[in-house]
């Protein structure tokens, strides 16, 4: 029988007691192409932007040649592998006093967990991904966690190879096999990652038949749904709820980018990622538990976490400092290159309209601005309504 549990830090300060350990999973780090395609979606979801982001296109065409690419540029989160694991570890040993276990799950990319297994501190860290899934006119996120390390190599490889084919070549048998050899590892974790959330915008409607398909097919490979630390209360309960129909575990994922640790994380009364993958896959045990951050407005910490995309770091690791070096875009000639290689100028700095246009947009993150914003997004309804489902 899969018992599933949810504890919120704010209300319930001794959710931690009885547990052993704390566990995060599902965060990037500056190995993970992250796409460009959230200015878009930015310019659509908020109006007033529209006008601004049409100008800064035509005007970057008119005085580079260069049009703005979405879809073919991509961004890289601030923190470098270590900093992220020292971020996700801190806050579960400095705010729950338990010891840490941290699973990094880059887009289709295990560089991270391999970069760490130098650091004493992270030497038993899990290789993990989060493998795009191609899937119709849509594609879902599958995180993979704690692949053998003697084959995790060839495992991306394999992965990669899938997400890569084009709508011809992919073969439902084929993913079927894939999904079935992974779930044969037995120390290996497969989560559904925010299974409600319509990333690819085919619409609600769709992408809810397009789910219900995916569980139906491949379900049975599936150890958890994912209640993602970066999507609303709403959405989460979708999922949660989705999660009982098919019968599914509930697990946390906090999805962060930037630099705020994950909004949620897990419980475990095991002591190595091992034997916390044997507590989900084999006694169908998972407990959730929600930090102070997911309180705020969602809106309000998706803006912070935007923020954190475009922000300068003079005490990171150069190359990662400047947020134009963590932006990739084509050059005229179609050759992937950080932004900071593109300007023109001597001093190698982003054009006054670019800056000010940043300005504008870090202006939303500062007072009296944030406040007020913060103030019009609050969805302490939202919250407390769902509080009030999960109890009843």
């Amino acid at each position: 029988m899969s018992q599933s549990s949810i504890s919120y830090l704010w209300r319930e300060p001794q959710a931690v007691r009885g547990f052993s350990t704390g566990v995060s999973l599902h965060s990037h780090t500056n190995q993970s192409r992250e796409t460009l395609d959230f200015i878009a979606d930015l310019s659509r979801d908020w109006g007033v932007l529209q006008p601004l982001m049409r100008w800064a296109e035509q005007r970057s065409q008119r005085l580079s040649g260069i049009r703005p690419d979405y879809a073919h540029s991509y961004w890289t989160p601030p923190l470098t592998p270590r900093l992220a694991f020292d971020l996700e570890s801190s806050q579960i040993e400095n705010k729950l006093q338990l010891p840490a276990l941290v699973s990094l799950t880059d887009h289709d990319d295990i560089q991270a967990p391999l970069l760490l297994r130098s650091v004493p501190s992270a030497r038993h860290i899990p290789i993990s991904l989060e493998w795009t899934v191609p899937f119709y006119e849509s594609a879902f996120h599958i995180g993979v966690h704690n692949l053998p390390s003697a084959t995790g190599q060839q495992w991306m490889d394999r992965l990669r190879a899938f997400t890569a084919l084009s709508v011809a070549g992919r073969n439902p048998h084929l993913l079927r096999e894939i999904m079935a050899e992974l779930d044969e590892i037995p120390n290996t974790l497969i989560v559904f990652n925010h299974p409600m959330w319509d990333l690819y915008r085919v619409g609600k409607e769709r992408h809810e038949v397009l789910v219900n398909e995916f569980l139906a097919v491949y379900g049975q490979y599936i150890h958890a749904l994912e209640l993602n630390g970066l999507r609303d209360w709403k959405e989460n309960r979708e999922a949660a709820e989705l999660a009982g129909r098919w019968n599914q575990l509930t697990i946390s994922g906090g999805d962060r980018h930037g630099v705020e640790p994950n909004a949620n994380v897990n419980l475990t009364r095991a002591t190595c990622f091992t034997g916390f993958v044997h507590e989900v896959r084999r006694e169908r045990q998972s407990h959730v538990l929600y930090m102070p951050q997911y309180a705020e407005p969602w809106k309000h910490r998706i803006l912070q976490s935007t923020l954190d995309a475009i922000r300068d770091y003079p005490h990171f690791p150069e190359g990662a400092r400047r947020w134009d070096q963590r932006v990739y875009h084509p050059d005229s000639k179609g050759e992937m290159r950080p932004l900071v290689e593109l300007w023109t100028s001597e001093r190698r700095v982003a054009p006054a309209w670019i800056r000010t246009i940043l300005a504008c947009v870090r202006m939303m993150g500062q007072a009296p601005l944030s406040g007020t914003l913060r103030y019009a997004w609050d969805d302490s309804a939202k919250m407390r309504a769902a509080l009030a489902k999960q109890e009843g």
